[in-house]
């Protein structure tokens, strides 16, 4: 019996070509980031890599990555977890939900109320990072809201959280909670 062993080239490039933009981008983070990454690994779905940077792909048109993720530390209620989603492919890639298994997850947006006082609230059609090009996850703008711990988030555990795509892929990724007592906007659900 013989079996023969052919190379798979497009998922090859496709890795190839993440790790060169992660190494990119590892040089552009602040030395005030709450986490750092490790920009030699990424995964494609359905497989685990390394915290810090987790990727969706199956195709060269559109690869999101997380790079830097954290999540708040907290003893019960809401909190929230952050990053930057990069968007090296060529159309766009849209986050409509994300999922942990310790809280319902929403979507949400920031924005002064007519007070100036800063509000979140769900943010309507998800998030959409254009190709080429990323969005931050920070406190004070756009975020994932963890809505109703199960358990306290102690600081230094790592958190399973999954983005979905429009498309219907799913980017898994492990944040590192951090204390954080910064961003203390208020709640302001949408209705409708």
């Amino acid at each position: 019996m013989s079996y023969s062993l052919r190379r798979r080239r497009v998922p090859m490039a496709v890795t190839a070509a993440a790790a060169a933009l992660l190494l990119g981008l590892a040089g552009c983070g602040s030395p005030d980031s709450p986490a750092t990454a490790d920009p030699s690994t990424s995964a494609a779905p359905g497989t685990s890599a390394a915290p810090g940077t987790e990727q969706a792909g199956g195709d060269a048109a559109s690869v999101l990555t997380v790079h830097d993720p954290w999540v708040k530390a907290a003893e019960g209620g809401m909190t929230a977890a952050f990053g930057a989603l990069t968007n090296s492919g060529d159309v766009p890639v849209t986050v409509v939900s994300a999922s942990t298994d310790i809280s319902p997850v929403e979507l949400h947006g920031t924005s002064a109320g007519h007070d100036g006082a800063m509000s979140m609230s769900q943010k309507e059609g998800g998030f959409v990072i254009e190709p080429n090009n990323g969005l931050a996850l920070e406190p004070g703008g756009d975020h994932l809201m963890l809505m109703e711990l199960s358990r306290p988030i102690r600081a230094g555990e790592e958190i399973v959280i999954t983005l979905t795509l429009a498309d219907g892929r799913t980017v898994e990724f492990t944040a590192v909670a951090k204390p954080f007592a910064g961003a203390q906007e208020s709640y302001a659900p949408s209705h409708g």
